[in-house]
């Protein structure tokens, strides 16, 4: 058994550090609650386990001491690293994550309930205690405060003094010793043990391998990552060390680096990014796919490292052997040579690059693709920039000299000067489609996008293509061609919008096919290297892109994993794309933990059966994530969310609200073909006021708003009955604003 403040002594000097191979802290705030409310109420919280070994038997986290045992925590990580944060006030030496998930913990000396600090709640407040300032100063600050409430003065301070008397809390030990605990086999103690908390990945395990030898492994590699994201690459370790171990040994498993000496594989990871560096440059240059968004395929990535670490000087032979490459690159991208057995067809490929180069890799992918590695116009129906052939379009617009419909001008860097930034624009504006009965997926279709300049896209607005179309071509004739929009003025038109997708897919696919041709064949690879521009995206009138966009943002504020967005999955058997995912966490809402998370906001498109059968936790709507979150939250904290009081209504204005609310919801279906379900069901539990107020409060529009928007009636809306006269009086101030800010934000007066 061990004491509270013993082991947070240990952590000050050195003793208790985490190894190396241990992932990061990932624990939300309603979980360092739910623990302080457990302690606090003598509950158990579980016991440690921790690794006793000497300095030299693994790397660590932290500041170690100079000799002596060390002991190192396998199973226990998140307690002890929140109760240090909020004891301490600051995080451990060995911390990787968000601090914010314990910093600002409060405590109400009346109600016995942990909260983090909410100032429009708790300022003022003396009842709302610092809990990291009664560790660090003691009870001594708080008589004062307590002392204008004589009748409870004694209350208060025995329950603070009980709070301070965690420090005394024992935990039971369990410690794993002996000279034949070797990093293996603790390793595989560590995953049985959190086999349903934060297991090791197959990288994880080989790293931290390597870690024992040389310890600066897992930083360095750190620090690359951060340079080629500071570049606007983003990559994973394991990535990384897929690379590496492809450069190293020539293989595809990362148990072939156990025979690796720590230098070897050190020049191995030196040569592996500079092998990658030339790629960048080369994809970037050539290809213009010069950012995170556009940048597909990561897998096909070590394949390369393999083949430049095989050819003279680490480079490519010259541009004809690049282009090849690049040639085979996109195509192993866009078939999804890599979604799954990444091990196995990794195994093939390195084998085939040895053998007989890109040539025999081109083959082998031909081959796998039945012979068939043509770009057909129906590619290009898919939607949203998550979608493969978004990048096809981009790197169209970069290397086939796709002219700014503004301006005139190419979409170089060197020809737009300081205008060298390009917006995503939606030739057809979202709001003449919606308002024309089209659907999300339609709208946002990869064939409707295009790249201009922010002023030329700030200008066009949401003009019908009618009019901006034929003023751009009579400023800047061929300027419509050099963006593959079809001449006939007759598919300008919204009835045609249809048929204009369909003529656009035939002219891309028409100049994708032409230029990956000139790839193979080396017709053009003296071409001179493009300068990288900005894309910046402008979702401000996208509802469903603001309501994504803040949930994920709310979700990183309760201490969960950022999402990737507009993310595409495949499946591992086939490489054919399942879903385009508005958001994924493919490691789980809590990076280790769980299932991966998929939020797909059109199921009729996305093969959920075959995503439920891989073990993806699927949801449909923001609203059922966010409330899956809300219990899970509720649920970690061990108590329901209190709701603040609100104003008190009239009786007649509350019935005639609630006939209102139920007005809405009848208008909504029979004049917008909107059956507001989820809407209906928090009427019947909750009642109207209370459904409005937690409409009003929820961190993102609801999926009510978004579809009534996309519909073009948000006056059917809750936000927009909220703000009317009659019914102002129901609602705080803060609640009237979040409406008309809503309201306003998307064009609503």
């Amino acid at each position: 058994m061990a004491k509270l403040s013993v082991l947070l002594h240990q952590i000050d000097n050195g003793t208790v550090l985490l190894p190396e191979f241990q992932r990061g802290y990932v624990w939300t705030r309603d979980q360092v609650r739910g623990l302080m409310r457990s302690l606090y109420r003598g509950y158990p919280v579980g016991g440690l386990l921790l690794w006793e070994t000497e300095p030299d038997q693994v790397s660590v986290r932290g500041d170690a001491t100079d000799g002596g045992v060390r002991l190192l925590l396998l199973d226990g990580q998140q307690r002890i690293t929140s109760l240090y944060g909020v004891i301490r006030g600051d995080a451990p030496a060995f911390f990787e994550g968000d601090a914010s998930a314990f910093t600002g913990l409060r405590f109400n000396v009346e109600d016995e309930n942990f909260e983090f600090y909410a100032p429009a709640k708790m300022k003022d407040d003396a009842r709302w205690v610092d809990v990291t300032r009664l560790f660090t100063e003691g009870l001594e600050p708080f008589i004062k405060d307590f002392s204008t409430a004589p009748d409870r003065f004694a209350t208060y301070l025995e329950r603070l003094n009980r709070l301070r008397q965690l420090l005394d809390r024992e935990f039971h030990e369990e410690k794993i010793t002996g000279p034949d605990k070797d990093v293996e086999v603790v390793v595989d103690i560590f995953n049985r043990v959190n086999s349903g908390g934060t297991a090791l990945s197959k990288g994880d395990l080989a790293l931290a391998k390597i870690c024992a030898h040389w310890p600066p492994a897992r930083q360095v590699m750190r620090d690359h990552l951060k340079r080629w994201g500071n570049a606007g690459f983003e990559f994973s370790l394991d990535w990384l060390l897929r690379n590496t171990t492809a450069v190293a040994t020539g293989r595809a498993i990362f148990v072939a680096l156990d025979t690796v000496p720590s230098k070897d594989f050190e020049t191995a990871l030196a040569k592996s990014v500079g092998y990658v560096d030339h790629f960048l440059q080369s994809v970037s240059g050539r290809l213009g796919l010069d950012h995170d968004q556009v940048l597909m395929g990561r897998y096909a990535i070590p394949v390369i490292a393999r083949l430049l670490h095989l050819s003279p000087g680490g480079r490519f032979a010259d541009a004809l052997h690049r282009d090849k490459v690049l040639f085979w690159y996109v195509h192993s991208a866009l078939w999804g040579r890599f979604a799954g057995s990444t091990e196995t067809v990794l195994a093939q490929d390195y084998e085939v690059a040895k053998e007989s180069g890109i040539d025999g890799l081109i083959a082998s992918l031909e081959r796998w693709r039945g012979g068939n590695l043509e770009i057909q116009p129906h590619d290009f129906e898919g939607s949203t920039k998550g979608s493969r052939f978004y990048p096809l379009l981009y790197m169209l617009t970069r290397v086939k000299g796709a002219r700014d419909l503004g301006s005139g001008l190419e979409l170089h860097a060197e020809m737009l000067g300081k205008l060298a930034s390009l917006q995503v624009h939606h030739i057809f504006p979202k709001a003449l489609l919606y308002k024309a009965g089209y659907d999300r997926l339609q709208v946002n279709a990869v064939a409707n996008f295009c790249f201009l300049t922010q002023e030329t896209n700030l200008a066009i607005g949401k003009r019908d293509p009618r009019e901006y179309f034929a003023e751009a071509e009579e400023k800047h004739p061929g300027v419509l061609a050099s963006q593959w929009i079809p001449a006939d003025p007759d598919l300008w038109r919204v009835e045609r919008y249809p048929d204009f997708l369909a003529a656009r897919r035939e002219l891309l696919a028409q100049a994708v096919q032409s230029f990956l041709a000139e790839l193979r064949n080396g017709a053009s690879a003296a071409a001179a290297d493009l300068q990288p521009v900005t894309v910046v995206v402008d979702e401000q009138d996208d509802v469903r892109a603001t309501q994504v966009k803040a949930m994920a943002e709310e979700l990183v504020r309760l201490g969960y994993a950022e999402p990737a967005l507009d993310s595409e999955i495949a499946d591992p058997v086939t490489g054919r794309a399942l879903a385009v995912a508005e958001a994924f966490w493919p490691d789980g809402l809590q990076a280790g933990q769980g299932k991966p998370v998929v939020l797909e906001l059109d199921p009729d498109v996305a093969d959920l059966p075959r995503l439920e059968e891989l073990g993806y936790e699927v949801f449909t709507s923001v609203d059922s994530l966010l409330g899956y979150v809300a219990r899970r939250n509720e649920n970690a904290a061990g108590e329901e969310t209190v709701v603040p009081d609100q104003p008190t209504a009239e009786k007649g204005v509350d019935v005639e609200f609630n006939q209102a609310m139920r007005s809405i919801y009848d208008q909504a279906r029979s004049e917008a073909n909107y059956h507001a379900t989820y809407f209906l069901s928090m009427l019947a539990e909750h009642g109207s006021l209370a459904t409005a107020r937690k409409l009003l409060h929820a961190p993102a529009v609801s999926d009510g708003f978004a579809a009534l928007w996309e519909r073009g009636r948000l006056d059917l809306t809750v936000e927009a009955l909220v703000v009317q006269p009659r019914f102002v009086d129901l609602f705080t101030p803060a609640e009237i604003e979040i409406a008309q800010h809503r309201l306003g934000q998307f064009g609503y007066r």
